[in-house]
C-alpha cells in the first residue's frame, strides 16, 4: 500500500562547493536539515569556478574550501558567457581585496555579506553593460524562489522525522548534496 511505498522527492540543497559560479545561501549556524528554525540569521557568499565560497563578515574576505556542503544554489554565469566563465575567478579575487570589504568596515544590517555578495553581482553586470539589481529585486526574482522551495522541504522532512519515517538520501542527491 501507500504507506509502505518509497517516495523520492529531489532535495532544494547542494553541496556549495560542487557549484561553480553561483550564489549560495546558508544559515550562519547549522545547517537547514539540522535544526534550522526560518528565523536564524543566513549567510550568503559567490563561488568561483572551482567550488571556493567567497564570503565577508566581521572579519573580512573568507576564501572557504569547507562549510557549504548543505546551501540553496543559485548559478549566475550561463554556459554560453564564455568571456565571463574566463575571467570569473580573476574578477571576484580582484573584487574581494578592495578596501570596502577590510573587516572594520563590516555592519550587520548595512555593510555585511549579502551587500558583498550583490555588490559583485552588480560589478559584473555593469562590465557587460547591462542593468544592476537592487536588493529587492535580486531577493524577489533569484533567492525567494528557491527559500520557498526549501522551506517546503524543511518542513516536509521535520514532519517525516517527527513521525518516525525513515529518509535515505538518493546515491545522485549525496552528489549534489
Amino acid at each position: 500500500g501507500l504507506l509502505a511505498a518509497p517516495l523520492r522527492l529531489p532535495s532544494p540543497f547542494r553541496h556549495g562547493h560542487r557549484q561553480p559560479r553561483a550564489f549560495l545561501l546558508r544559515p550562519t549556524a547549522g545547517t537547514f536539515l539540522g535544526g534550522y528554525d526560518g528565523k536564524s540569521d543566513l549567510h550568503v557568499g559567490i563561488t568561483n569556478s572551482h567550488g571556493v565560497v567567497y564570503n565577508y563578515n566581521e572579519e573580512g574576505i573568507h576564501r572557504a574550501e569547507t562549510g557549504w556542503e548543505q546551501c540553496i544554489s543559485i548559478p549566475l554565469v550561463q554556459p554560453d558567457m564564455f568571456g565571463l566563465l574566463q575571467e570569473w575567478d580573476k574578477l571576484l579575487e580582484e573584487f574581494s581585496v578592495g578596501e570596502a570589504w577590510l573587516p572594520h568596515r563590516y555592519e550587520e544590517h548595512d555593510h555585511n555579506c549579502y551587500t558583498y555578495a550583490l555588490a559583485f553581482i552588480n560589478s559584473v553586470l555593469a562590465a557587460q553593460g547591462k542593468q544592476q539589481m537592487s536588493k529587492s529585486e535580486f531577493t524577489e526574482k533569484f533567492v525567494i524562489p528557491q527559500t520557498k522551495k526549501a522551506s517546503k522541504y524543511i518542513t516536509l522532512h521535520q514532519e517525516l522525522t517527527a513521525n518516525e519515517f525513515y529518509i535515505v538520501p538518493l546515491p545522485d542527491q549525496e552528489k549534489q548534496c
